[in-house]
């Protein structure tokens, strides 16, 4: 049986407006409002309508053009690797103007390569968005850029606190504390606990370990929390680290890593032997190999930042301080977590 083609009629009804609305959307015959326009577009898209190629086409040809750019870490990271993908689908997908992504990455967490990098990658970019360590020679850099008219936004950990636009990720201080709730609820017992951070400049790490802390303190009294460790988010320092701690501490009840560096960490648990009592562990960023930890038992949880969401929710801000200036931008938009377990993957 051959499916009917959607008509007027059923795209007026797909996108609530009236036949003579999607009438002047298809032949421009008198001006639209754009949101209305947009909407008939929409419909026209989910319902497979035939003319949905030329309402886009005209919409397109009517929208600004931006270039956005984003600064990341780590390019061989896998989770950082998955952003940069979302982040060019998310500007290629919006509604809002016509662009590209500019993504560069850093190789270490050094202010002067970041503050080097992003200022390269302001030069043909109209807004930016990074992940950094917050330091005042940053701070001083995003001013400089907000004087051009060249909107910031930080990424997954707040920076330049009061002159960036806006910052885009999770409640880092609600993560710490689910993290220290399923080790207190996992480990069977009190003891000792590690905690990893990349750096005490990433202020999403320094919430975190708060919240971390916090939740022991006020909850679970029985455990420990150690001296906190500082990996500079790298697979050999965690690795070292907690072989170490395995081999010295007998009573190790659990171990969270706030930032990168979790493979070197799951490396050490691979390590211990079977009949040897293994600490909870928990980390952030579904990863393939954190998805097999997991099935292994090495992983108790992952907190993980849901990218798709979070960019496109990035790209429409950046849209709009671009068009409506600073004030549009919230100072703080929290996306959900989604947390993964070994029964969930």
């Amino acid at each position: 049986m051959i499916a009917k083609r959607p008509t007027i009629a059923d795209l007026a009804r797909a996108s609530g407006v009236s036949v003579a609305t999607v009438d002047r959307v298809l032949n421009a015959r008198l001006p639209v409002r754009e949101h209305t326009a947009r909407r008939v577009y929409k419909a026209a898209t989910e319902i497979g309508f035939h003319a949905a190629g030329l309402i886009g086409q005209r919409l397109h040809r009517e929208l600004p053009e931006y270039r956005l750019g984003f600064l990341l870490l780590r390019p061989k990271d896998p989770f950082y690797r998955a952003f940069a993908t979302e982040l060019t689908e998310a500007v290629s997908q919006s509604q809002q103007f016509r662009g590209a992504a500019s993504i560069d990455f850093t190789e270490s967490l050094a202010v002067e390569e970041i503050v080097d990098r992003l200022r390269r990658l302001a030069a043909g970019s109209h807004a930016l968005a990074l992940v950094s360590p917050d330091h005042p020679m940053l701070t001083a850099a995003v001013k400089e850029l907000k004087e051009r008219g060249i909107p910031v936004f930080a990424l997954l950990s707040d920076f330049a606190n009061g002159v960036r636009d806006g910052y885009v990720g999770v409640d880092n201080m609600k993560v710490g504390r689910t993290a220290a709730w399923m080790i207190a609820n996992s480990a069977g017992k009190g003891g000792k606990v590690a905690l990893f951070v990349g750096s005490h400049r990433f202020h999403g790490h320094e919430l975190r370990e708060i919240g971390f802390r916090a939740f022991f303190r006020e909850n679970a009294p029985g455990f420990t929390v150690m001296e906190t460790f500082v990996n500079q988010e790298s697979y050999q320092a965690t690795h070292e680290a907690l072989t170490a701690l395995l081999e010295q501490h007998n009573d190790l009840a659990g171990c969270y890593i706030a930032g990168g560096g979790a493979e070197g960490g799951i490396s050490a648990l691979r390590q211990v032997a079977p009949e040897a009592p293994r600490p909870v562990m928990v980390c952030n960023e579904i990863t393939a190999d954190r998805r097999a930890a997991l099935a292994e038992g090495l992983l108790t949880m992952v907190i993980d930042t849901p990218l798709r969401p979070l960019c496109t929710e990035l790209v429409a801000l950046m849209a709009n301080a671009l068009e409506k200036g600073a004030a549009a931008a919230p100072g703080q938009t929290f996306i959900p977590f989604g947390i993964y377990l070994p029964e969930s993957i």
